[in-house]
C-alpha cells in the first residue's frame, strides 16, 4: 500500500515539475535554432504559393507532456482552440478499385485538420463523402478511420506528432474543419514536419493553397 502510495506521489511531482517547466517559458521564448532543412523546404513551398502570412515556432521536447494551455502560452497562440493537429485517415471500406488519393472526392486516404479541443466526427464525414459523390457510392463504402502510424509516415513522409499538409509525400487530400474557418482571428497552428516544429499560418492563406474541402466534422 505505502510503495504504491509513494508511486503516486511521485508521478504527481513529476508531473507537476513538468508544468512548471512549460510555465516557466514566456511568450514566443521557446528555443529558436537555425533553420532545418524542413523549415527550409515549407518556407519555400509555402512562399512559391502564395503563403506570405505564417510562422515557424520550435518546442521543447516535452511540449506533449504539456497541457494545451501551456502549449498555447509557448506558441503564442491566441487561444487554445487555434492549435490543431493533422490526422491521416483510411476508408477501410472503400471499393476494391480504391486504391490511391487520385480521385479527391473518393480517395483511400485523407488528412483532417481538426482541433486539439475538438472530437473528430467519423460519421458527420462519411455524410460529406456519401453526398460529394451525389449518392452513387453506398455510404457504407466510407468508413474513415485513423490509419496506422506507419502508413501515416509513408505517405506523408513526416512522424507521429509532426504530421503536416504542407509538403506532403503524397498528394493527399485535405480535409479542414469548418469549426478552424470560425476562429478568430484566422491564424491557426499546426504540426511543422517535425515534433519539435510548429507551424502557424493564416486560415484564408491555407485554403487558397491547400484547397482543402470544408467539412464540419467535429463536436466538442
Amino acid at each position: 500500500m505505502e510503495a504504491e502510495l509513494e508511486r503516486v506521489q511521485t508521478r504527481i511531482l513529476n508531473r507537476i515539475f513538468s508544468l512548471e517547466l512549460c510555465l516557466s517559458l514566456p511568450p514566443g521564448s521557446a528555443p529558436r535554432r537555425r533553420d532545418t532543412n524542413t523549415e527550409a523546404r515549407l518556407s519555400h513551398i509555402l512562399r512559391s504559393n502564395g503563403v506570405s502570412d505564417f510562422a515557424f515556432k520550435t518546442v521543447a521536447s516535452d511540449y506533449y507532456d504539456c497541457p494545451l494551455e501551456s502549449r498555447r502560452h509557448i506558441l503564442d497562440a491566441a487561444s487554445i482552440h487555434h492549435l490543431c493537429k493533422s490526422m491521416v485517415l483510411v476508408n477501410t471500406q472503400a471499393p476494391s478499385y480504391v486504391i490511391d488519393c487520385s480521385d479527391r472526392s473518393n480517395s483511400k486516404y485523407y488528412v483532417v485538420v481538426i482541433q486539439y479541443t475538438a472530437r473528430f466526427n467519423a460519421e458527420a464525414l462519411k455524410n460529406y463523402l456519401y453526398a460529394l459523390n451525389n449518392g452513387k457510392i453506398a455510404k457504407k463504402k466510407f468508413n474513415l478511420r485513423l490509419a496506422p502510424e506507419e502508413v501515416s509516415a509513408e505517405l506523408t513522409g513526416y512522424g507521429h506528432n509532426a504530421v503536416t499538409s504542407i509538403g506532403m509525400k503524397t498528394d493527399i487530400p485535405v480535409i479542414l474543419d469548418e469549426a478552424i474557418v470560425k476562429l478568430h482571428p484566422d491564424f491557426f497552428w499546426l504540426g511543422g514536419g517535425e515534433v519539435d516544429l510548429k507551424l502557424g499560418i493564416r486560415t484564408s492563406e491555407f485554403i487558397n493553397f491547400v484547397k482543402p474541402f470544408i467539412v464540419s466534422c467535429s463536436s466538442t
